[in-house]
This record gives structure tokens, sequence and C-alpha cells, in this order.
């Protein structure tokens, strides 16, 4: 009996010791299968779940599971997809050699493990903070930059929305394409309409008008009277003879007739003329009376030789006596105001009514005439301080503290350094001299263009975080345009503000979903260049060279001093808990770009295929791949 106990006994510790090998390498092969298919999912494209995946799937597996030091044989790993790469199934075999119980006829211990992996999501709110320069519409492997960025951001919805479906987190996401501005005017308006200001000074221009004197008719003086007698029109007969002829001269001359004498023919004619304005402005009248008369005339004609005859003809003769009735002007001097020129100099204007979206009239027009124009929603920033440091801790907050363009969880208060103001470019104006340079100093009109031109952006309105359907993510996406110069800074500090439960926009923030949990706050930066701020580009710090909001003298560091409040705001964003992004499209990773970004978050993308992979790689981090079994 003692013999059949040690028989029994040694099989139960063998079979003891060979069972707990088997189940330690099950567990070692199901660590292996969970990150293989971890691995094949998360190198899901948007081909789907393709050969490439499943290599790394093998290749993650076979990493985690060595099988000459487990100490078993045909092992196999097959990963497969029932939903083009949205979950990712695997099946994990292998064989161990028992030791023990081999004595009793058991050679292997066969063991099969399953897994999955799929993209799940949490509570998430996602800042999209998009680089819609001018340099966005240049080509890049057969299309714009923008239209790569359109695909990219929407491969990342369906990607992060098929993570989250079947499933009760809610996504949300909030827009701020910037360039040479922000389009939030709305988003301020509806929050609270006091937080925009009611006045503004602008770089404008102002008519300037001349006195000019100007004589004004009022009426006619009394009437007097000039005559113009005895205007005669003559007409003549032929001369013919009268009688015979004489031999001298003398003879013939005195035996001509003595009577030269008009008489008059018939009765005399009145004629009155219409009034007329004379050439010295008069008004005049004209009574005209008319007689004809007759009288006959004789002289001495030698005819031949020798003999002298008298011959005579016949005068008529109209005599015309004019009554003129006068009337002269009476003129009243009068002082006008006239336009003269513009002066173009910093004007303050009232905003109550342009800030509400209505049309406003200002005296911009023609001679300085009435015009409208109506806001398109961009804002110039609230005061800040033209230094060349700016720094941001948890403890003191943005150093210097009157950089209130820095401090994105300010509430605005009656002072109107606290407000935004509406970006008024139609009235806004550079200044030129009479050669065409800009100047700082006020500035007459010498014929010169002095309009902003081409110096003004306005992007698409920004949008507060919100759910949205796919065909609603597609349409603000496809809605984007470019223009403008790059204001990195102006970007992030609207970012941080749709972001910040803290903010202007904490209630939208911090609306509370539905499923009780937490939520993953994330901005996400994209570029496709370095900081290109302009002095003379209307901005939201107003017209830089004339306005010197960021340097002293509109010139000096400027583009470093935008930079700077680029880094503070990415500093305070991640301060939050926020996960910065940052995407360098068709760009280097530039110090400021690698500075703004949280820690492993920054990505460099040469063209649309890396643009879009960057985005799938974000989209992958938001939806948190997860084991589900």
């Amino acid at each position: 009996m003692s013999a059949v106990a040690l028989v029994v006994l040694a099989g139960m510790i063998g079979g003891g010791v060979d069972m707990s090998r088997a189940y330690m390498v099950q567990n070692r092969l199901q660590n292996a299968c969970d990150a293989g298919v971890l691995a094949g999912r998360r190198a899901v494209n948007a081909d789907g779940y393709t050969t490439a995946a499943q290599n790394r799937a093998d290749n993650f597996f076979d990493t985690n599971f060595d099988e000459a030091n487990e100490g078993v044989s045909e092992t196999s790993f097959v990963s497969t997809t029932p939903d083009n790469g949205n979950t990712v199934n695997g099946v994990a075999t292998t064989t161990v050699d028992t030791v023990v119980v081999r004595l009793f006829g058991y050679d292997d211990v066969p063991l099969s493990v399953e897994c999955t992996a799929s993209m799940s999501v949490g509570n998430s709110d996602v800042v999209m903070v998009l680089d819609v320069t001018g340099s966005m519409g240049g080509t890049l492997g057969g299309q714009t930059r923008l239209q790569a960025l359109k695909g990219a951001m929407k491969s990342f919805y369906d990607t992060v929305d098929s993570a989250a479906a079947g499933g009760n987190s809610r996504i949300r996401f909030g827009f701020v394409p910037y360039s040479s501005g922000v389009n939030v005017g709305q988003l301020l308006y509806n929050q609270d309409p006091k937080f925009l200001a009611d006045s503004h000074a602008y770089q404008s221009k102002k008519a300037v008008f001349e006195d000019v004197e100007v004589n004004e008719f009022s009426g006619w003086g009394d009437p007097y009277t000039t005559e113009d007698n005895n205007n005669y029109s003559y007409d003549y007969d032929d001369w013919y003879y009268h009688t015979g002829s004489y031999r001298k001269k003398n003879d013939c001359e005195n035996n001509q007739p003595n009577d030269t004498s008009w008489s008059v023919d018939g009765a005399a004619s009145t004629t009155t003329v219409p009034t007329y304005i004379n050439s010295g402005g008069q008004r005049v009248s004209e009574t005209r009376t008319s007689s004809d008369q007759t009288r006959t005339e004789y002289d001495c004609y030698k005819a031949g030789k020798k003999n002298y005859w008298v011959i005579r003809r016949t005068v008529t003769r109209t005599d015309s006596d004019i009554v003129y009735s006068i009337e002269d002007p009476i003129y009243t001097t009068t002082t006008t105001t006239s336009f003269d020129r513009w002066s173009y100099e910093e004007v303050v204007r009232d905003t109550s009514t342009f800030k509400t979206f209505a049309a406003t009239s200002t005296p911009t027009g023609p001679d300085g005439t009435a015009e409208l124009s109506t806001w398109d929603g961009c804002v110039e920033e609230r005061d800040t301080e033209s230094v060349d440091t700016f720094s941001f801790s948890s403890i003191f907050g943005i150093t210097p503290s009157g950089a209130l363009d820095l401090d994105v969880d300010l509430v605005p208060t009656v002072a109107d350094s606290t407000k935004w103001k509406p970006s008024w470019h139609q009235i806004s104006y550079r200044r030129t001299n009479s050669s065409g340079s800009s100047v700082t100093s006020a500035q007459s009109d010498y014929g010169t263009s002095s309009s902003l031109n081409g110096y003004y952006a306005c992007p698409k309105q920004s949008q507060l975080l919100s759910t949205m359907t796919e065909a609603e993510f597609d349409g603000y996406t496809d809605s984007l345009s470019a223009g403008g110069n790059t204001y990195h800074n102006i970007g992030m500090i609207w970012g941080v503000r749709l972001a910040s439960p803290d903010g202007i926009f904490s209630s939208n923030v911090n609306e509370a979903p539905s499923n009780g949990g937490d939520v993953a706050r994330h901005v996400i930066f994209m570029s496709d260049g370095a900081m290109l701020p302009h002095t003379l580009v209307y901005s939201p710090y107003g017209i830089e060279k004339l306005d010197k909001r960021v340097t002293d003298d509109g010139s000096s560091d400027h583009s470093s001093r935008h930079t700077k409040r680029f880094i503070a705001a990415c500093d305070i964003a991640k301060s939050k808990g926020i996960r910065v992004w940052v995407i360098a499209f068709a760009t280097g990773l530039t110090p400021d770009l690698q500075d703004c970004a949280s820690d492993d978050s920054a990505f460099t993308a040469a063209n649309a295929t890396q643009l879009n992979d960057a985005f799938q790689e974000i989209a992958k981090d938001v939806g948190e791949l997860r084991i589900t079994q």
C-alpha cells in the first residue's frame, strides 16, 4: 500500500508541477495575444486592416512570446477583423511539453487563448486650431495644402466616431481657424454683448472741409429803361437817267432837284421782343417801333467823252427805335463748407451698432459722405503691453499682468481695456505720403492709395465645443478657405479660451456629459509655416506700425514678441491639463512649435499622407485603444 501511495503521490505532485507550468505559459500567451491585437489595431489606417497592420501584430506577438524560452512548440498567432479594422480579433495556440505526467501517458498540454482589441473612447473635447493662412492655398502633391488638411480632418472624425460607436461616450469638437485674425465676434456677442466695447479708436480718416463764399441769385431789381433810336437799314434802287445831257459838269449839278428829304411810307409798326438774359446777366424786355421812309437821290454821270447826264435812284430805309426795359439781378453772398481732402489719423468711432452686425454709417464715403459697412466678426484684442518677454506660471499667472490678451480666463469688466473691439477694416487705413511710402504721423491725402488692400484677412467663424454629425463636421471643414499672414499666438490664445474650464466659455466647456464620466481635453494645433506677422497688417493688435501695441516703435522685435505670446498661451493650456498636439505640415518643427506641444505630442508631416497619419495617431490617443476580451 505504501508503494501504491507513493505512485499516487508522485502523480499528484508531478501533475501539479506541469499544470502550474502550463498556467504560466497560458498567461504569457494571453499577454502576447493582447499585445499583438493592440499593435495591429493601432496600425489600422484609412485602408483598414492591411497586410502591414497584420505583420505588425505578428511581430508584437513574437516579441512578447518566445517559443524557445517558454519550452513550447507548435505556436501560432492569427489575427482577423470583422469590421475593416475597427475591431481586431486574435487566436493564439501553443503546446506545452509535460515533464512528470508524461510518465502517466500525457506527453503535452495544448493551450489556446483569444483576444480582441478595439478603439473605444471616453468623453473627449477636441479644439482644432487650424492655420488657414495664404500659404495653405499653395499646391502640394497635386492638391492644395488646405485640401490635404480637409481630408485628414475628415479621416480623424471617422476614426474617433468609429471608436465611440455603440458606447455612451461624448465627443465634442471646437474650431479656431486663424491667420492674421480670428473670427470670434459672434461667439462673444452671443455670450454677452457687453464683452465688446461700444467705442474704439481706429486708424481711420477724417474728411477736411473748407469754407467757400457763394453768390446765390435771390431775385431781380426794379426795372429801368434805356433807348436806342434812329437805327436805320437802307435799300437802294439802281441808277437810271432822269433828264437830258449837259456838256459841263457844273451845268449838270445845277440842274439836279434840290429836295432830299425823307417821306414816311405808310404807318409805323410796334413789336415786343420776348424777355431774354443778356451777356451781363440782366433780364431785358424790348419794344421796337419801326417806320419805312423813302427819298430820291440824284447825281451826275458822264456818258461818253463829252456829255453829263442827271441820274437818279430811289432809296428806302427803315427807321427802328428800341426802348429797353432792364432788370438787374440781385445776389446774396453766403458761406458754405466744401470737401477739401482726407486726413489719415486715429479716430474714435461708435461701435455700439456695428458690434450687433447691423449695417453702420460712417462719414468715410466719397468727399466725406456717409457709407455703410457691416462687421464680419473678427476682433481686435483687449489691452496688452509692448514688452519683449512674457511668461506664465500656475502660481503667478501671466507676466506682465497688464497683458490682458494673454489672460485667457479674465471676464470683461466695465473697463474697455478688458473688452474686445470689432475689427473695422472698412474704415481702417494705412498712411502713405505723396511718394507712396508709409508714414506714422497724421497724413493728408496726396492722391495715393491709403486703404488696407490685401493687408486684412478674416477666417471662417470659430465654433464652440459641440457634438457633431459627420455631415456637420464635413460641412464646417469644407467651408474653410485660405488667406492672410501667420499669427500663431492669436490662434493659440483663442484655442485655449475655447477649451478652458475656467474662462468666459466655461459654461460650455464644463457642460457635464450624460454618462457622468470625466472629460479629456485636447487642442490640436496645425500649421504649415513659421510665425509671419507684418507691421502693416490689420491684425487683432490693430495696424501695428501705427498702433504700437506690440512694439514701442511699431517694428522692432516684432515677430519675436508674437512668438513669446504664442509660447505663453501654450503653457497656459498645458497648465490646465489640456493636451496640446502640434502638427508641422510641409515645414520643419521649429523650436517654438516643439515647445508648444505636450510630451510626445509633436509631429511633422511633409505631405498629405503624413498629415493624415499624424491626425490618425492623435485620433488613436483620443480614442484610447482597449483590450475588450
